[in-house]
C-alpha cells in the first residue's frame, strides 16, 4: 500500500517524465521539513526535484524552473505546496575520468 506522499511524488514524476524527457530526476519528500509551517496545513507537501535534461540546454534558470512548473501544472494546485527546484542540463554534469 502506497503513502500519499508516494503517490505525490508519483504524480510529479510521471509529469516532469512525460514533458521533459529527463536524464536523471530525482524527487525527494521534505513536507516533514516544514511541520507547524502555515502552509503545511493544507495538507499539500513540499518537495525537492533535481532534474537533468537536454530540455535546458542554452536556458536560464528562469526559465528551466518554468518549465518544471509548467510539467506539473495543476499538481501545484492540489498537491504541492512548495516546490524547490534544481536544473541542470546535460552538458551541466561533469563527468569524471
Amino acid at each position: 500500500m502506497s503513502t500519499v506522499s508516494e503517490d505525490r511524488m508519483a504524480l510529479i514524476d510521471s509529469a516532469i517524465r512525460s514533458a521533459l524527457k529527463p536524464v536523471s530526476l530525482t524527487i525527494e519528500d521534505e513536507s516533514h521539513l516544514h511541520a507547524g509551517h502555515a502552509g503545511a496545513k493544507t495538507g499539500m507537501g513540499h518537495f525537492h526535484v533535481v532534474v537533468v535534461a537536454e530540455a535546458f540546454e542554452g536556458l536560464r534558470m528562469l526559465r528551466r524552473h518554468r518549465l518544471i512548473y509548467d510539467a506539473v501544472g495543476n499538481l501545484m494546485k492540489t498537491d504541492i505546496h512548495a516546490l524547490r527546484i534544481d536544473a541542470k542540463a546535460s552538458s551541466e554534469l561533469q563527468i569524471s575520468t
